[in-house]
């Protein structure tokens, strides 16, 4: 089957893609490290305004009325922008809680025992009571432990799949980049086979994975997207990894994004419907 994306949902990506470039600039990403655990209000309402997380709501109720696939592609744009924030737990309670479809309220939930961006929530979903504060490795996403784990939404385990392709989609973009231009030998470090290797299979594991993620929004099995998970995963975790390689110590710098995108891809992988998950269900669909 061949996917193509049609022109308003081109549209749809590319003025996500702006809003989050006018909003959420590299001097934004430092300033958001800069005070970790502060969440941007503003942007939020402005998130809410544009229709980000009433994506899926009808507009009978005020929504914005589309489908799973405009929303994957919206996520999408968010993990490629590293965006801060409980962007799936707002987003899947858009309609159920006041205020959250508008970006007026902040909702976080319990997901697999983690909440994330607990004290800057206005409303959990699940039980949160006892909840400890952990020394998150993502500064832009505060964590919380709590006792016992609640079921996963299959939609937010795809829009959580959307935002790691998202991930290796900009690490991808960032590899190649360095590549062409730093030089080593007075040549550019990606006229070298063993770098081109590694961009080269960047870009194949974004690709499989963009091929499986767009798979499922549009099939909305449950096995299909235990498999988009998967790949997305691990073209988030080994992408960034990549990347940060073929930067080399300059990856881990202040003025750099790629260990942070190594460092949320981690932090998301870690999320209910992540690996062991993932395949369990697909084991379990194979031997039935």
């Amino acid at each position: 089957m061949r996917f193509q994306l049609t022109e308003e949902q081109k549209a749809l990506r590319g003025g996500v893609r702006e809003v989050l470039a006018r909003r959420f600039d590299a001097q934004a990403l430092r300033a958001a490290v800069a005070a970790p655990g502060r969440l941007d209000r503003a942007l939020w309402r402005e998130l809410g305004e544009a229709g980000f997380f009433a994506l899926r709501l009808p507009e009978a109720r005020g929504g914005v009325g589309l489908g799973l696939c405009e929303t994957v592609l919206a996520f999408e744009e968010a993990g490629r922008a590293l965006l801060p924030g409980p962007l799936v737990a707002t987003h899947l309670a858009a309609g159920t809680v006041p205020g959250a479809a508008d970006g007026s309220v902040v909702v976080a939930a319990v997901d697999a025992g983690l909440v994330e961006w607990l004290d800057a929530a206005d409303v959990v979903h699940g039980d949160a009571d006892g909840a400890v504060p952990l020394r998150s490795v993502d500064p832009l996403t505060p964590l919380h432990r709590v006792p016992g784990a609640a079921a996963t939404d299959p939609v937010a385990v795809l829009l959580t799949a959307a935002e790691q392709l998202g991930t290796a989609t900009r690490v991808c973009e960032l590899a190649v980049q360095h590549a062409r231009t730093r030089e080593q030998f007075g040549r550019p470090i990606g006229a070298f086979q063993a770098v081109k290797h590694r961009c080269a299979q960047l870009l194949v594991r974004a690709e499989v994975a963009r091929a499986a993620v767009y798979a499922a929004a549009v099939t909305a099995d449950p096995a299909d997207i235990a498999a988009a998970r998967l790949l997305a995963d691990e073209a988030a975790e080994q992408g960034a990894r990549d990347c940060l390689q073929i930067h080399g110590g300059m990856g881990f710098t202040w003025e750099s994004e790629v260990h942070l995108h190594l460092k949320r891809a981690w932090v998301r992988a870690r999320r209910g419907g992540g690996r062991t998950e993932s395949e369990e269900l697909l084991a379990a669909e194979l031997t039935a």
